[in-house]
């Protein structure tokens, strides 16, 4: 299990992001590589590197990510238009960072992902 990520160095002020959001739980983000007018990841402070990773004692944390989406949506004015939570699992899923984390994409029409 890797004991340190890009984004711990993020949470710890090491590297410079465009922080939106912060607390003891979670870290708020813009991401580098924009896919939407509004792309922010949201990052539990604790690194565990997959969904797969996830323990009972994470539920706080993991359920705080939600919470945070919805006002981080709100503050950007995306809230009633629509946005869209991702989270992958892994290489096949397109996880590049093995650090659980949330993209919360919008400011424009999405389109369907699924049917």
């Amino acid at each position: 299990m890797p004991k340190e990520t890009i984004f711990s160095k993020i949470i710890r002020g090491e590297i410079p992001a465009d922080i939106v959001y912060q607390d003891d739980l979670v870290t708020a983000f813009r991401d580098i590589s924009p896919q939407a007018p509004t792309h922010i990841l949201i990052i539990p402070n604790k690194l565990i590197p997959t969904i797969n990773d996830v323990t009972p004692s994470d539920e706080q944390a993991l359920g705080h990510l939600f919470v945070v989406a919805a006002k981080i949506a709100k503050l950007q004015g995306i809230d009633q238009s629509g946005y869209r939570l991702i989270m992958n699992c892994n290489k096949d899923a397109g996880q590049e960072v093995f650090h659980i984390h949330m993209h919360l994409l919008g400011g424009k029409h999405l389109g369907k992902l699924v049917h």
